[in-house]
């Protein structure tokens, strides 16, 4: 029976071959499409299939991950090969099924087959990287249950894992990769765990502007339906700006924990032009923000609308001072040089930047906060930072008597102490950034300090800042005062020596009226 059998497969693969060699190609694609047909109208089963990239590859779809999370605890349960992750900084492990590995699940008395598979590329050609397929998950199920698993088990699978993803979610902080440093599958932006402390109840800010930006930042979060009935995107723009050490970066942090969403920090430095920008913003998520951070700083997108000075000014100015045109355009030719420069390395423009935060792409994903920061606003360019695109402007000033109470419970454990009236004068009469009172605030030595010594340090840096304001206040009055004194004893100058061509234009004025009028006598006579 065997020997007949190996015959009878013998045999087959012969014919078989004969076909693929000697008939033409449009009648095996014909025959191929009719036995496909065959074996389906026998196959009891339907096969969904869900591919972890669209053919764009431009993000990961949400419908694969969505399944990814669902299928955790099935694949815990019953698939022999797993593979492990790590969330919540580390705190716990999540498990999921391997690659060519089956799982069961049931829903109202329906059995479903999950299968994870792997589509391999079938290139020749050789290439430095590793090259892979596409990952996908397969579902199989019974013909005659098409209508409940369409309509009911498939957006169940959905909703349960999202709300899986969400409670294990991780949040994380991207940055994007410069042109010429993308590994071979063109990642835009690399990250790495997020793990940032701060809090709203760690952030040394007034009190009643503080509760004010949370419920701004709720109101956003639970207003996707506002937004689409008013037909805008679901985003929101933040201009954060003040000095230095004001607590602008750390307010990022504490929005970030306050919201669960990823940071996605923009350098445009390494954006290549307004394409790659726009590129970049479609590979960010949604529950996201995008931050750009010492905007100012970034590029040559402030001052770019400059006004033309009347041609009057412009003539007065070349009658007047031809030396300082020479040097203005020798200064122009060196500043053309050098964003010639910059053009090479990056030729992002003002309207790119305005057109990546409002524009019709800013609409791709939604719930997405966007946020400036600068150390002076009254550099940027009003395009760029008005109502809509920046739709709420936070100014983040010098410490004040309830900042320092949040630092002093944060650093030092105590909500009171007799000095803090001391401290309260000095705060109102000195200017002195959070950060310089955290750091008076810290210990010194790893043995700690007792809170009034590190208070008197405080005491004695508000008093030295108070010293040094009041030096360079008298040093201001001073050389303010000696620039009148001295304009005024220019004008005395000028005045004295206009004086003698006045008197003797008055004399000749005189001798003519005299000549004049004898003239007038000797006709009259």
């Amino acid at each position: 029976m065997f020997a007949q059998l190996g015959s009878t497969f013998g045999s087959l693969f012969i014919v078989w071959t004969m076909f693929q060699r000697y008939f033409p190609l449009h009648l095996q694609a014909y025959i191929d499409q009719y036995l496909r047909r065959l074996v389906k109208a026998f196959d009891p089963y339907i096969h969904i299939k869900f591919y972890e990239y669209s053919s764009d590859r431009f993000r990961r779809s949400e419908a694969y991950v969505a399944i990814e999370n669902y299928l955790s605890s099935k694949s815990t349960e019953q698939a022999k090969r797993l593979k492990g992750d790590s969330v919540k900084q580390g705190k716990s492990l999540v498990l999921g099924m391997d690659n060519e590995e089956e799982v069961l699940d049931e829903f109202q008395g329906v059995k479903l087959f999950w299968s994870k598979l792997e589509t391999h590329n079938r290139s020749t050609t050789i290439s430095y990287y590793p090259t892979s397929g596409k990952m996908y998950y397969k579902l199989s199920f019974l013909n005659c249950y098409r209508e409940s698993v369409t309509k009911s088990y498939l957006n169940y699978v959905l909703e349960e894992g999202k709300a899986i993803g969400a409670r294990n979610r991780q949040k994380k902080l991207y940055t994007n990769n410069p042109n010429d440093d993308r590994s071979y599958h063109n990642t835009r932006w690399s990250h790495v765990v997020f793990e940032h402390p701060a809090t709203f109840d760690t952030l040394a800010m007034d009190p009643k502007k503080k509760e004010e930006i949370i419920d701004d930042l709720v109101t956003f979060r639970e207003s996707k339906g506002y937004y689409a009935r008013i037909g805008k995107a679901w985003k929101r723009g933040y201009l954060l700006y003040g000095p230095p050490g004001t607590g602008k970066s750390t307010m990022i942090a504490a929005i970030a924990n306050f919201l669960n969403y990823d940071i996605y920090d923009l350098e445009l430095t390494a954006v290549k032009d307004n394409t790659d920008l726009r590129k970049l913003l479609i590979e960010t998520s949604s529950k996201s923000m995008i931050v750009i951070e010492d905007i100012d700083c970034s590029l040559a997108l402030t001052g770019q609308r400059k006004k033309a000075k009347p041609k009057e000014e412009e003539n007065k100015a070349e009658i007047v001072c031809p030396i300082k045109e020479k040097a203005d355009k020798e200064n122009e030719g060196k500043s053309s040089s050098s964003s010639k420069d910059d053009s090479k390395t990056s030729k992002v423009t003002l309207s790119g930047l305005l057109n990546f935060i409002d524009g019709i792409w800013s609409a791709s994903g939604g719930e997405r906060l966007i946020i400036f920061t600068t150390n002076y606003v009254e550099k940027l360019d009003e395009a760029l930072i008005r109502r809509g695109r920046m739709d709420k402007h936070i100014e983040l000033s010098y410490c004040d008597f309830e900042g320092f109470k949040v630092l002093a419970k944060n650093y030092l454990r105590i909500d009171s102490h007799p000095l803090f009236e001391k401290i309260r004068s000095l705060l109102e009469e000195t200017k002195i950034t959070p950060a310089d009172v955290a750091e008076n605030l810290m210990p010194k030595t790893t043995k700690g300090e007792a809170a009034e010594s590190c208070l008197e340090n405080l005491i004695q840096a508000l008093l030295k800042t108070a010293k040094e304001e009041a030096m360079k206040k008298k040093k201001a009055e001073e050389e303010e005062k000696a620039l009148k004194e001295k304009e005024k004893s220019d004008g005395k100058i000028e005045e004295e020596k206009q004086q003698p061509e006045t008197n003797s234009i008055l004399k000749s004025d005189k001798e003519d009226a005299e000549t004049s009028l004898s003239n007038s006598i000797e006709v009259i006579k």
